[in-house]
């Protein structure tokens, strides 16, 4: 399909300019194929991974109808994770700095319900949120959706996997007849056909080419005996030695297993899994993103959302049961042109599973010896070391006032200080390991914005 420009689509000069401002020429197959649809009104059903430009599709597609100055909510996008809504409404942000003080509001859990009042209160015309959140201000009133044209469900199947389907339905019960509905998934399981015939008019289908570029993802296949996943796990990360890597466990139980195997090995991970507290899930999230961890050891459904710059492997412990549970899992290595690699383990009794890839690629799978591995057993450390601070958003902390403290008081050079991460009451800062122990020590010493504040190492 060849690629197409934004402005042939009927959209504002000021949309137009903005898109072109954010280096959108082009517009990606998801978007060429569901904007026309979306700009015209129509229901759609879309069928796209994390990562083929679906946010910015449905972003201008909800814009296009707002009116600035009627400030109740207008559209709605509903995610199955904080960080995916963090993510969505940060671009819809971006997308909407062509009109006229749109207001884009997050409601997740895991974060206080007061403030979240007191901003609704002042109006919003977005608002992207997760199912359990959306449906408490709802019932408390403190939320209304009669003035709602565009409701969004973005990774629709995961909703369905983490057992939204009854929120979802309360919610849309709140919402007017005369509403355009967005179903974004990257599978089509059969609750996405209950959804669709019970709230959908007419949609129309979309569904862009799920396969990878081979030329992009390497694959290998290595048969082992079931007892044998953990120390095969271990023998493949000592062997290729690429991080960062997420490794995808079946059960919760089993992400924890495996993750203290792995730091027993020397090999630096954290588990993954929504029995997590919100605080550990952000603080184990933050640590990957900012390199301060090797292996993230994960459900599919915890990973779900999860967009890492430069993974350089997934490795599947055991094969997903659906075919294009495992196409989305390695999906998530060789973005934006470069190259990933993606290992995956097969007991005898998932022999079937692997068939089940191989019909829906078309193509042989590649399968390798364990037995060729060399067992390289240096630690396997990431290259940056993460610094918590017992102060947050609520404390004024913004990320300059941590980096100056760093590079001014403490005397590190800018360049060796990685990202950094605020939330309510912590916050984290990645520095690069042959500095971390001298910027813990100057940071406990010294004053973050005139106050001493904690901090330890994680």
């Amino acid at each position: 399909m060849t690629a197409t420009a934004f402005s042939t689509l009927p959209l504002s000069a000021a949309m137009l300019a903005n898109l072109a401002s954010l280096g959108y020429a082009q517009m990606t197959p998801i978007q060429a194929q569901s904007l026309p649809l979306m700009l015209k009104g129509h229901d759609l059903i879309a069928q796209a991974k994390t990562g083929s430009g679906k946010t910015a599709a449905f972003g201008i597609a909800l814009l296009s109808p707002l009116n600035p100055r009627y400030f109740g909510c207008q559209a709605l996008v509903l995610c199955p994770t904080r960080e995916l809504a963090d993510q969505v409404a940060k671009e819809i942000r971006r997308l909407a700095r062509a009109a006229d003080h749109i207001k884009v509001l997050t409601l997740c859990g895991g974060v206080p319900f007061g403030p979240q009042i007191g901003s609704l209160e002042h109006g919003a015309h977005v608002i992207v949120g997760t199912p359990g959140r959306v449906q408490e201000h709802l019932r408390k009133g403190t939320l209304k959706l009669d003035g709602l044209n565009t409701l969004v469900l973005d990774e629709a199947d995961r909703m369905l996997d983490m057992g939204f389907y009854d929120s979802i339905a309360e919610i849309i019960g709140q919402t007017p007849a005369k509403r355009q509905t967005l179903l974004f998934s990257a599978t089509y399981p059969e609750g996405i056909e209950q959804l669709a015939a019970r709230f959908m008019k007419k949609p129309q289908r979309v569904e862009v080419e799920a396969l990878h570029d081979d030329s992009r993802i390497e694959q290998r296949f290595y048969e082992i005996d079931p007892k044998q996943r953990f120390e095969a796990t271990i023998r493949l990360l000592r062997h290729y030695r690429k991080q960062p890597a997420v490794a995808f466990c079946a059960t919760r139980q089993q992400c924890d297993e495996l993750a203290g195997r792995l730091e027993a090995e020397k090999i630096s991970a954290a588990a993954l899994h929504g029995d997590l507290e919100q605080r550990d899930r952000d603080q184990v999230l933050t640590q990957f993103a900012n390199r301060s961890l090797s292996v993230l050891v994960a459900t599919d459904v915890a990973a779900r959302g999860l967009d890492i710059a430069g993974l350089e492997l997934v490795l599947n412990v055991e094969l997903a049961r659906d075919p294009e549970v495992h196409i989305h899992r390695i999906g998530r290595t060789g973005r934006a042109g470069e190259s990933g690699l993606a290992l995956s383990l097969v007991a005898p009794a998932e022999a079937s599973r692997a068939q089940a890839i191989e019909e829906l690629q078309g193509a042989p799978l590649t399968w390798l010896p364990l037995g060729g591995l060399k067992d390289n057993l240096e630690p396997l450390l990431p290259p940056m070391h993460c610094l918590c601070i017992s102060g947050g958003r609520k404390d004024k902390l913004r990320p300059g006032d941590i980096l100056g403290a760093l590079t001014g008081d403490a005397g590190l050079p800018g360049a060796r200080i990685g990202k950094i991460a605020i939330f309510d009451f912590q916050a984290y800062v990645a520095v690069e390991r042959e500095v971390a122990q001298q910027a813990l020590q100057r940071l406990q010493a010294g004053k973050i914005k005139g106050r001493s504040f904690k901090v330890r190492a994680l």
